[in-house]
């Protein structure tokens, strides 16, 4: 594992616990020797995260859309700022970069991000690593949502176990360096999936 994707609100959120914990998750990430990839901007929680990255000494990369660029939201700073034609390119762009990847709180476009590699993955797509970091419980309700999901026959039971969610960074990075992905079919029926061919 060489770069980690951190996805995360363009605001900084209501409470100061969110910014903490971008500071230390780019903070850690740097000392770990681990490149930040990121949606390019320089304001909420994207901009936290970079900046603490970039002051411990980490390499910071950038994807950002050239609409956003064009708002002046762009991080001038970076070790690589990458302009992108839209937000698809930006999201497979970023999966190419990536080895891994993070959610701190965020709003819509943290969670498309996320389930889209999410589904990539349940796809066979790919095998990366997927992770919420959560902060104060933020993502309790969504983690309890997959739950369901999986109780309602929607998801399979495997492909949820093999998303961590949690707010410990060690028990995260360990984790991510240890990654073994599920290898559980999409389909929780195969004999229904085949009988409707």
């Amino acid at each position: 594992m060489k770069s980690v994707c951190v996805y995360c609100g363009s605001n900084a959120g209501a409470r100061p616990e969110y910014a903490s914990k971008a500071t230390e998750l780019g903070t850690r990430l740097a000392r770990e020797g681990l490149a930040v990839v990121y949606g390019g901007g320089n304001v909420g929680l994207m901009g936290i995260v970079a900046d603490a990255a970039l002051a411990a000494g980490g390499e910071v990369i950038g994807v950002i859309p050239e609409q956003l660029v064009g708002w002046e939201v762009a991080h001038r700073g970076l070790t690589r700022l990458e302009v992108v034609a839209n937000m698809h390119e930006r999201k497979a762009r970023m999966f190419d970069l990536s080895d891994a990847f993070v959610a701190l709180p965020g709003g819509f476009g943290t969670l498309d991000e996320m389930f889209e590699m999410l589904t990539w993955r349940q796809l066979g797509l790919g095998d990366k690593p997927c992770a919420f970091l959560d902060v104060a419980g933020f993502y309790a309700p969504l983690a309890a949502m997959m739950d369901r999901m999986v109780e309602e026959r929607f998801l399979h039971a495997d492909q949820r176990r093999d998303l961590w969610h949690g707010d410990d960074l060690d028990t995260l990075i360990d984790w991510m360096r240890a990654y073994e992905p599920a290898h559980a079919s999409k389909w929780l029926d195969e004999k229904r999936r085949k009988d409707l061919r």
